[in-house]
């Protein structure tokens, strides 16, 4: 087992990583900006190291600045928690190549997973379902786009082979409009992800978004931990998660649950992961996988009572999977609200200081937050600032709690969603289960104007 590891984030998850670690018995190293100084696991931390000023660029996203820490602290791991360098395959190749263990998958799985393109055909060799759409990337020619397009009929989504977090993608309703959407998601693509490739989906028109959590070591083994429901989203971008899923029956969730732990095994893929779903119509359809630790982790790591980040960990140091698929069992359900400083309707970034952090608490609460009293919150980075989970028996309780845990929590000086997350808490639609990934913002379209 590791004796150091530095973890290459920050914000809310550095903290999650660096809880694990002293758990474990492993000493942290934490690097950060100029504008996370004060941070509450800078101060923690065994050792830290300021890798420059606020911008990611010039700080998170410096991987050499990142790498020379780890070799001046004696590091022996680094862990990349989410976004930023997380997915990056170069960056994993240099963390190995400098001699250090990457605590995540290898380089080459990161970089078939991170091209959706290549990420689809080896989806479709292990047999998980997919997305109906175009073979590959979309070709140059305008009549064989056209062409496409009709085979797998409108609506039509077109998508960067290399995007992620909800950019690089337009929904086409009709064939008027298909060239011109084609040709500037392939700019946008270009310049956002330095890869103008883009390919075509069927868009589904009511679809919930499921994932499946993945765990998978370097001798082949592989195992799923159930899903997650993560449909109640804006633009893509997930805002209340829940596990179990409500209303899909297991035997579904079990079968693609075992394709995509199959598809593992097949690919050689080592540590956490994430395949995310649409699902319509009793239908899963393969969108993306995430080969990292995600968000909304620790909804699944209470109805199973297993530790995903100490997992990654013990699977780059080289442990075999420290259970197996009959060994995970579900227990209850877990929901967790992501609270970000932001207008709770406009949702314009709200930084600055807050003067005020009243966290809930009592039984099936949990908060996961690197923030407090008197912290400011930077203008440079996601708005994130925490996470409300809770649990219980079943989702009756869970829902209870949460509405409880919110209804506590008071965090001023700057604005937060909490108002929305406490409307959506007593939605009749929401309380049903169900929803799809277009709820929400139809639900906010209909919202009277202030």
């Amino acid at each position: 087992m590791f004796e150091k590891i530095l973890i290459a984030n920050r914000g809310e998850i550095a903290l999650r990583v660096q809880r694990a670690c002293r758990e474990m018995g492993i000493k942290t190293v934490v690097v950060h900006s100029t504008a996370d100084t004060e941070a509450k696991y800078v101060k923690l931390a065994d050792e830290s190291v300021c890798i420059g000023p606020p911008p990611s660029r010039e700080s998170y996203l410096n991987m050499a600045a990142i790498i020379s820490a780890a070799e001046v602290t004696d590091a022996e791991a680094i862990h990349p928690g989410y976004g930023f360098l997380s997915e990056n395959a170069d960056f994993a190749e240099r963390v190995e190549k400098s001699g250090f263990v990457f605590i995540g998958p290898r380089p080459e799985t990161i970089r078939i997973m991170g091209d959706k393109v290549s990420a689809k055909d080896a989806m479709k060799r292990a047999g998980v379902p997919v997305v109906p759409g175009s073979d590959g990337a979309l070709p140059d020619d305008p009549k064989e786009i056209v062409r496409i397009a009709r085979t797998i009929g409108y609506p039509v989504i077109i998508k960067a082979a290399g995007g992620g977090g909800g950019r690089g993608m337009r929904t086409v309703f009709t064939e008027a409009a298909l060239l011109n959407a084609v040709s500037m998601t392939r700019s946008e693509a270009g310049s956002a992800f330095n890869n103008p490739t883009v390919y075509m989906e069927k868009f589904l028109e009511n679809p919930r978004h499921i994932e499946i959590q993945i765990l998978a070591d370097e001798h082949r083994q592989a195992v799923y931990l159930g899903e997650r429901d993560c449909s109640m989203q804006r633009r893509h971008q997930k805002i209340i998660e829940e596990a179990p899923a409500p209303g899909i029956p297991r035997k579904l969730i079990d079968r693609i649950g075992a394709r995509c732990a199959d598809a593992c095994r097949k690919l050689g893929y080592r540590g956490a992961g994430t395949f995310e779903f649409l699902y319509e119509n009793g239908e899963f359809y393969f969108i993306e996988m995430n080969t990292r630790v995600q968000v909304e982790h620790p909804v699944t790591e209470l109805i199973t009572g297993i530790d995903i980040v100490q997992e990654q960990i013990h699977i780059a140091a080289g442990e075999k999977l420290r259970f197996r698929q009959r060994d995970v069992v579900l227990r209850g359900h877990a929901i967790e609200c992501r609270i970000n400083a932001e207008d709770p309707f406009k949702f314009t970034p709200s930084p600055g200081r807050i003067t005020g952090w009243h966290p809930p608490g009592g039984p099936g609460t949990r908060v996961d937050s690197h923030v407090y009293t008197n912290y400011l919150v930077p203008p440079n980075y996601d708005s994130m600032i925490g996470k409300v989970i809770t649990y219980g028996d079943t989702r009756e309780q869970a829902l209870a709690r949460m509405r409880i845990a919110l209804s506590e929590m008071a965090v001023e000086g700057i604005l937060t969603n909490l108002p929305l997350h406490r409307e959506l808490l007593v939605d009749a639609r929401f309380i049903a289960g169900g929803t799809s990934i277009h709820y929400l913002e139809q639900r906010l379209a209909d919202r009277p104007a202030n």
